[in-house]
């Protein structure tokens, strides 16, 4: 099973390692100085910035990451990504990450997904959706969000995350279970 927990200032050098691993430096794109990651992550580990880093566990072992914010709490990428679909209001989005090498290809990035999805749903009663954009290069990310059970809805021209990529992106979307009670 899959546990969370909030990134913390001590949980850096062990983010600094996943940023340096080839699989996860490709598509981050990051600084790996303790400076970076501290100026990148330090204000929503304090609470200073709206979005939620969390640590994805597995059998109480760390091996992920995933970012969740609500799009609106971010304007400027909420506008971006309505240039290419509707966003709702209090629709979501993730960022994620396997960090562990010896994790990769196993499956779990499909099933963090999931977990984050369900954890939205369960911490955000007011998310009506998670959208999701990713670089259409990055064929292993988009075949996450799909076994996650997130759908394409979108393609077009975003900016990308790491300057080599051209601007092609995916968006993908998964919509808030109807509660029983609603029929």
């Amino acid at each position: 099973m899959i546990t969370w927990r909030r990134l913390a200032e001590h949980d850096f050098p062990l983010l600094i390692s996943w940023l340096e691993q080839p699989h996860v430096a490709r598509w981050w794109n990051h600084e790996t100085s303790i400076e970076a990651v501290s100026r990148d992550f330090g204000p929503a580990v304090r609470g200073e910035e709206p979005s939620d880093e969390l640590l994805a566990h597995l059998d109480g072992s760390p091996f992920g990451l995933v970012q969740r914010c609500r799009l609106s709490d971010y304007p400027d990428y909420m506008a971006e990504l309505a240039t290419l679909v509707e966003v709702p209001p209090g629709a979501m989005t993730l960022d994620y990450l396997v960090g562990e090498p010896r994790m990769t290809g196993r499956g779990l990035g499909t099933r963090m997904i999931r977990s984050a999805v369900q954890a939205i749903w369960n911490d955000r009663p007011g998310a009506p959706c998670v959208l999701v954009p990713v670089s259409t290069a990055n064929r292993a990310s988009w075949r996450a969000l799909e076994k996650a059970g997130l759908r394409r809805v979108a393609g077009g021209d975003l900016e990308p995350d790491n300057p080599v990529d051209d601007r092609a992106h995916h968006l993908y979307r998964i919509d808030r279970p109807a509660r029983p009670d609603q029929g």
